[in-house]
């Protein structure tokens, strides 16, 4: 009698309306992002059952069949769902390094900040909850540097936007756009750093129920033959706010008071091509640094109105959901190893990065939706032969309780699994201690259901 827990069920429910050309392979792939789920950060040997799991695997990432948007539009579908659920969408789009340097044996790589560094660029856009809750991926785009093409910068500006690498900004708005016709009645907000401060995104085509916010850091021309920043930073603050400064760097986090501002301003045009721009520019800027310290200083430009202190304080706040991004890029990175992985060339890399996003995603959504959704039932996200386990390992006890646990006890006794210590002034389990949690709770749930009485898992 086979003993194995059964798999989560949500990779049948995230992937209902997979289409990858033949159904064997969207079976496979509803049971693969089941079965890594649970545990990111192994070796797919180590994450399947047998080698006959193994084998389906690998076939699966060799099948040139589909394409990686192939693995990905059923989640979409689902994010567009969630997005109809909610009033606001912050849609944050970035990009990230995938460092391949050291897999030598990899073929069809590019470089990335130099010649020697070998690997592929991936943009992604991620829809977040006003709190932070990411309700899932928008789009995402891959693709490999010619290496030919390293150093000539110059020849690289002359050509249209189209075939630069920075349309990837324009591709992720599209995305955007996309979910924004799907869920009319939900207001979304694409969000991007100081790399996506390009007058063609800012002029681009918008739903009506889409706007932007994009940090700047161009030096631009106003109406009235002054600069943005000085056009800004000559108004009076309208508010003062204190925010936490994030350790980096070796340096240690910190509290910073800002005095923010904000200005109605009219963008020139870069070429005569274009029209003028009117937008709203929100500035805060740090009062008294530390000696020795960088000064925080944020220039945000949005097509929203704002029309008081408390407008100019929300797009701030909303800027700052941002950091949720880099989050997921940590699970993607370091939770669930995706530059450890060793396939044999760029379209295999490409496939189970999109595999491994979708993972990523779920690791996030659980650890993040217990905060914002603290006494939901934990079987929103483990199975029920999952918490039984965990209750009793955490518990030291031989018997669960008969109704489940909420979500945010479930999540702090994961955590503690992975290491957290849960003290009062730890605050809340993070991804890092999840991913840790998820990895023990996979042979635990093996080694409790093989260990309970046929029929007993489960039992009320």
């Amino acid at each position: 009698m086979n003993k194995q827990p059964n798999v989560l069920d949500w990779g049948v429910e995230e992937l209902a309306t997979l289409n990858l050309g033949d159904e064997r392979r969207n079976q496979r792939l509803r049971l693969l992002v089941s079965q890594l789920a649970p545990q990111p950060a192994a070796s797919l040997p180590q994450a399947l059952p047998d080698q006959a799991a193994l084998k389906a695997a690998y076939r699966f990432f060799d099948n040139t069949g589909f394409e990686e948007q192939d693995i990905i539009a059923s989640h979409l579908l689902q994010t567009y769902q969630r997005c109809h659920q909610v009033a606001l969408v912050l849609a944050v789009q970035d990009t990230s390094e995938i460092d391949y340097t050291e897999h030598y044996a990899t073929t069809g790589l590019g470089h990335l900040a130099t010649a020697k560094q070998r690997g592929l660029l991936l943009h992604t856009t991620i829809a977040f909850t006003a709190d932070g809750l990411p309700l899932g991926l928008l789009g995402q785009q891959q693709w490999s540097r010619d290496l030919a093409q390293l150093g000539k910068r110059a020849r690289r500006k002359q050509l249209p936007i189209s075939e630069k690498e920075s349309n990837k900004w324009l591709v992720g708005l599209q995305s955007t756009n996309l979910a924004a016709a799907q869920a009319a009645d939900t207001r979304f907000i694409a969000v991007a750093d100081r790399e996506a401060d390009i007058y063609e995104l800012l002029a681009a085509p918008r739903e009506a129920n889409c706007e932007l916010l994009i940090r700047a850091c161009r030096i631009r021309n106003v109406a009235g033959g002054e600069h943005l920043y000085e056009s800004v930073a000559q108004t009076q603050p309208v508010a003062r706010v204190v925010v936490q400064v994030p350790a980096r760097n070796h340096k240690p986090a910190r509290q910073a008071e800002l005095a923010v501002r904000y200005h109605q301003v009219e963008l020139k045009p870069t070429s005569r091509k274009q029209a003028a721009l009117s937008l709203y520019a929100v500035l805060a800027e740090e009062l008294a640094p530390p000696s020795k310290a960088e000064a925080v200083s944020w220039l945000l430009l949005t097509t929203m109105p704002l029309q008081s202190s408390n407008d100019a304080l929300q797009m701030l706040e909303w800027y700052s959901v941002r950091w949720g991004i880099e989050v997921w890029h940590k699970v993607l990175k370091s939770g669930c190893k995706v530059e450890q992985r060793q396939p044999a060339d760029f379209e295999r890399l490409v496939r189970m990065i999109a595999v491994y996003s979708l993972v990523a995603w779920r690791v996030q959504y659980a650890t993040m939706l217990a905060r914002s959704g603290p006494e939901m039932s934990c079987e929103v996200v483990l199975e029920r032969a999952e918490w039984e386990a965990l209750y009793c390992a955490v518990h030291r006890v031989a018997m669960p309780p008969r109704g489940a646990p909420s979500l945010a006890q479930a999540i702090h006794w994961l955590g503690q699994l992975g290491g957290f210590s849960g003290r009062k002034s730890d605050g809340e389990p993070g991804v890092t201690s999840i991913w840790r949690g998820l990895q023990r709770l996979r042979d635990l749930t093996t080694m409790y259901v093989i260990m309970r009485p046929p029929g007993d898992v489960g039992k009320d």
